[in-house]
């Protein structure tokens, strides 16, 4: 069984080139509907890290010894006089940029650096997501694709946070045919897929949502799990939903089935759709039950419905009498008990979740030396 989903991977891409070529237009969630769910940012902060981004431009701009003028005018002497570029210079550079004409310049400068370290080892670091955060925060896409696709900047974005950036700020503008291309040259390019990138990649697909981008994130999980990847409850949501717009019911519940702790808002009400879509409208009167007269507790966090997929349950049961009374009694008990919400599923899905790292960070850091066991001063511990 396993065989039959394994593809190589010169077969995958193949394959994800030719659908999303062929017509992978997509007319855009069509059970999920909602003014705020068509543009949304699906990358944390602590992934974009754009805010520190711009922070440290200025810190740059203001240590700066001279004018910005004169330094990008010194870096095109640099490029005239073939003259080599240093890592310090582009990285300065990257982060003195405020105009398209000052990126054209950038890029210039990241070609000449590319050729003359293509075969240098430069350590962790990676030039790359500094790129995509200026065209983020300069609203460049065009840039970034450009740059990410030229064969000759091959290992320049050897990461899978620049590729992700990029897919983010095209997923942003609704752009989503172009950031399947991204992913597909992510591919090809042998970058491997983070959590992010899958969840990234389900929800261009949940966006596309045609035949073909389910077959794409079809064969990306499927691709995925046989590799033993543990994919993240956000990239399964995206993948249910997408099955459930296709009206692929059988395999939105198998996908469901497999998420560990699906007891969150968006999984309670993909949840209730899987059951609406399948006509098991007692059990989903049940599980409304459940939710509206189980524990309601102050200290228990209480699961909440979709006002729109309430809609579609009392649709379901509008021609049968009793299960109408029943649901319009739980409807009334879940409003009062504070347990409906009037985001739409796509809205919840596309929702950015909170930044926990950092938090989880200052809690482990150290405060005692592990040489001397004596507390690290302040300004140490700061560091």
């Amino acid at each position: 069984m396993a065989a039959a989903f394994r593809l190589s991977k010169l077969a995958l891409v193949q394959t994800l080139r030719s659908l999303v070529y062929a017509r992978v237009g997509g007319s855009g969630s069509t059970c999920c509907r909602c003014p705020l769910g068509a543009k949304r940012y699906l990358l944390t902060n602590n992934i974009v890290k754009l805010r520190e981004f711009q922070h440290k431009k200025v810190a740059i701009a203001h240590n700066l010894p001279g004018t910005k003028e004169t330094y990008l005018r010194h870096l095109e002497e640099k490029l005239t006089q073939n003259k080599l570029i240093l890592k310090e210079e582009l990285g300065t550079l990257l982060h003195l940029c405020e105009s398209r004409d000052d990126v054209e310049l950038a890029k210039n400068v990241i070609y000449r650096y590319h050729a003359e370290n293509r075969n240098v080892s430069l350590g962790e670091f990676k030039f790359g997501p500094l790129f995509m955060r200026l065209c983020y925060e300069l609203d460049l896409e065009g840039s970034a694709m450009e740059l990410i696709r030229d064969q000759h900047l091959r290992g320049f974005f050897s990461d899978s946070t620049s590729f992700n950036i990029l897919m983010d700020m095209l997923f942003i503008k609704g752009k989503y045919k172009s950031a399947l291309e991204v992913l597909i040259e992510m591919k090809n390019q042998d970058v491997k897929f983070s959590k992010d990138t899958y969840v990234l990649a389900f929800a261009i697909c949940y966006k596309l949502n045609s035949p073909e981008s389910f077959k794409i994130c079809t064969a990306l999980r499927e691709e995925a799990l046989l590799r033993g990847e543990v994919l993240s409850r956000r990239a399964s949501c995206f993948a249910v939903a997408l099955a459930l717009n296709q009206n692929q019911v059988g395999k939105a519940a198998s996908i469901f089935s497999q998420i560990m702790n699906p007891e969150n808002i968006i999984c309670t009400n993909l949840n209730l759709m899987i059951h609406i879509q399948s006509n098991m409208l007692e059990t989903v009167i049940e599980i409304l039950k459940d939710t509206a007269e189980g524990n309601l507790s102050r200290f228990v966090k209480k699961l909440k419905f979709s006002e729109e997929v309430l809609a579609k349950v009392r649709g379901k049961v509008k021609d049968v009498p009793a299960l109408l009374a029943r649901f319009d009694e739980l409807y009334g008990k879940l409003h009062i008990n504070g347990q409906v919400t009037t985001y739409s599923l796509d809205a919840l899905l596309c929702h950015t979740p909170k930044d926990l790292k950092s938090h989880v960070v200052l809690s482990n850091k150290r405060t005692a030396s592990r040489r001397t066991f004596q507390p690290l001063s302040q300004s140490l511990w700061a560091e």
